[in-house]
């Protein structure tokens, strides 16, 4: 496998403190894109925003997040992480703040779409530095860790979210989240570096891109992502509304019952992070342990389409959380072939490929479908949808991403 080298300082204890600056890198990169969706109904007092006209502005940020992904990841690999996620960084926290000026849906959705494209850098980016400074064994737990960033920020984020709009109005909340990433922007530019030991890379050439795209481990993980990384867009954008609309609940309410769905996913991104690192130590192969561990995760999903029929609210987000759980441990195995089967130099624009398939998926099946059906047939379809998808991909990665012996 062509990721399994890495120089010996990595066991150094500086590998934890680039963990912990993808981890605040994440945990920002979501409680931006959340922000969004948590003040909607705040939003819609001063701004009309359908469920179709929703599903556009969404649609907006995973358009350009989409495209941004390979040309961050192209980026990554030329300049480096040190440059590339500060370049993200530093882009994503300015266009969040300036949703505070938007007057219309119009205004909303562009503004969305240049923070989409900002955002994209720090998948690319945090996976190249975990090839860079963890062994094979160790990569899907420490992807875990960073992606947890994702959970965490929908813990943590809607409290505060909900506090700084009661405190300050929708507009300036923007602008004190947006903020937060100059911070870390500042942090990354002094505090990380490569490993001493690694290689120059001149990035990577057409050729190589083009052989890269054609090989059926990259054909598997893009399939997988396609389908899978809309389940994830879907429950992060829709639960607030769909809580709002559909069960009744309040800011104050949804600021308690979104917190309590990643706390659920939080948990088990762990669990499925460190579960292959466990089949490992047994003896199992590096496939065998990813593979089996991202079955797993994928038969949760058919039990979770109760969730859109249970009288109880809170059984619902119950069950979305567990949804939520199983595809973070989905997605930290997932993430990890990418360093699982590729060069480190080539991690990056791996990622990047996957990422925009992900991205593509998100613009289909996460925003415009959801937004139409949604409006005309209400959300019964889009969650039994949302219980099919992990298990589709499971079939297309196990047959397609097939590991050097």
């Amino acid at each position: 496998m062509a990721g399994n080298t890495i120089p010996d300082q990595t066991n150094s204890k500086y590998q934890w403190l680039v963990l912990g600056l993808l981890f605040a890198g994440t945990t920002i990169n979501y409680i931006d894109r959340t922000v969004l969706s948590v003040l909607l109904p705040e939003i819609e007092k001063e701004i009309f925003i359908s469920p179709v006209l929703y599903g556009i502005i969404l649609g907006s940020f995973q358009f350009t997040y989409t495209v941004g992904l390979p040309g961050f990841g192209f980026i990554i690999d030329r300049v480096g992480t040190k440059l590339g996620y500060l370049a993200s960084i530093t882009a994503w926290s300015f266009s969040s703040a300036l949703h505070g000026l938007a007057s219309s849906g119009l205004s909303l959705a562009v503004w969305r779409g240049i923070f989409g494209l900002a955002a994209s850098g720090n998948f690319p980016a945090a996976i190249k530095s975990v090839s860079e400074w963890f062994k094979i064994e160790k990569r899907a737990f420490a992807t875990a860790l960073f992606n947890s960033g994702a959970s965490i920020a929908s813990i943590i984020g809607p409290p505060l979210i909900v506090i700084a709009a009661m405190a300050l109005e929708w507009r300036l909340a923007f602008v004190v989240f947006g903020s937060l990433g100059i911070f870390l922007a500042i942090a990354w530019h002094l505090l990380y570096r490569k490993p001493d030991k690694q290689e120059e890379s001149s990035g990577i050439s057409k050729d190589e891109i083009s052989q890269l795209i054609r090989q059926k481990p990259t054909i598997g993980i893009i399939i997988g992502k396609f389908l899978t990384d809309p389940v994830w867009w879907f429950f992060l954008y829709w639960m607030p509304t769909y809580l709002n609309k559909q069960r009744g609940f309040g800011l104050e309410s949804i600021a308690i019952a979104i917190p309590s769905i990643y706390i659920i996913a939080t948990l088990m991104g762990f669990v499925g992070g460190w579960i292959p690192g466990y089949f490992m130590k047994l003896g199992w192969s590096v496939e065998k342990a990813r593979k089996t561990t991202m079955l797993l995760s994928a038969m949760i999903f058919p039990f979770t389409v109760y969730a859109v029929f249970a009288e109880n609210p809170w059984m619902t987000i119950i069950l979305v959380g567990i949804a939520c759980g199983a595809h973070n441990s989905w997605s930290a195995n997932i993430f990890t072939m990418c360093s699982d089967c590729f060069k480190s130099e080539h991690v990056g624009s791996v990622t990047g490929i996957a990422g925009f398939a992900g991205g593509a998926g998100g613009v289909l099946l996460s925003a415009l479908i959801p937004g139409f059906v949604v409006q005309y047939f209400g959300y019964i379809p889009v969650f039994v949808l949302m219980g099919i998808l992990h298990p589709l991909a499971y079939l297309v990665v196990r047959s397609l991403v097939v590991y050097d012996k």
